[in-house]
């Protein structure tokens, strides 16, 4: 509701009643302008209170957008925030996924490198065994002792000490070596033997008679071969290379 003043209505219907009423008043010989006016004056004064409609509907238009306008903002507020949660949650993931497939992929190439130590060590042992086991063979082989022997007789000796797997290559350093003559000497340089050691006394440590004895150099020149290049093998691949060991 609106107070509306309508004052301005009043004093216009005073001023027309007060003219009509005067011109009654000359016509029937009766003052009555008086009482005229102080009806005037009276009803000038009335303030009547009338609906404004216009106004109650735009006051409740404006409530409604402001509810709008609060549930919108509460809306974006909560999907802002479901949003930042569901980020977070994805970082996260995310993240640990990442720390997993990193601890996984340490964790792999520790086991390959803790696999391939344990596989040399493995070889290594296995080497070193079967390295004594040779040596221990070599030194239970001792053939007779002959004033001569023939080159057969010689291989015979090499391939009972050597054993079947590295004879051949031991074979193939000796032939070009010496021919498997065990006197034989280099007038050059007087290397001398199977092996043609340089200086020949080098072959005392398998024996006192490795002069005259091809067993006692056969055993010298294994040792050699495995202390140096690993096995016969190992040094026949380099004699080809370099044409000496």
């Amino acid at each position: 509701m609106s107070r509306i003043s309508v004052r301005g209505f009043a004093v216009a219907s005073a001023t027309a009643v007060t003219t009509v009423g005067a011109a009654v008043g000359v016509a029937s010989g009766e003052d009555s302008s008086a009482n005229d006016l102080e009806v005037v004056a009276a009803d000038a004064s009335l303030l009547v209170d009338i609906p404004a409609a216009g106004d109650a509907q735009l006051h409740t238009a404006s409530l409604s957008l402001q509810a709008e306008s609060q549930d919108h903002a509460a809306e974006s507020l909560t999907r802002q925030s479901a949003e930042e949660t569901a980020r977070k949650a994805a970082a996260e993931k995310a993240s640990a996924k990442k720390e997993a497939a990193e601890k996984a992929a340490a964790e792999e190439q520790a086991a390959k490198e803790k696999a391939e130590r344990e596989a040399k060590e493995k070889a290594e042992r296995e080497a070193q065994e079967v390295a004594a086991s040779r040596s221990t063979a070599r030194s239970d082989i001792s053939p007779p002792v002959q004033a001569s022997y023939t080159k057969a007789e010689v291989q015979a000796m090499a391939q009972q000490i050597v054993g079947g797997g590295q004879y051949q290559c031991f074979s193939s350093i000796v032939t070009r070596e010496s021919e498997w003559n065990h006197t034989a000497t280099n007038p050059s340089s007087g290397a001398y033997g199977l092996m043609q050691a340089l200086p020949g006394t080098k072959m005392a440590s398998a024996g006192a008679d490795w002069r005259t004895n091809p067993a006692t150099q056969i055993k010298w020149g294994l040792n050699y071969m495995n202390e140096r290049y690993g096995s016969p093998c190992g040094a026949w691949e380099f004699w080809q290379a370099n044409h000496w060991y």
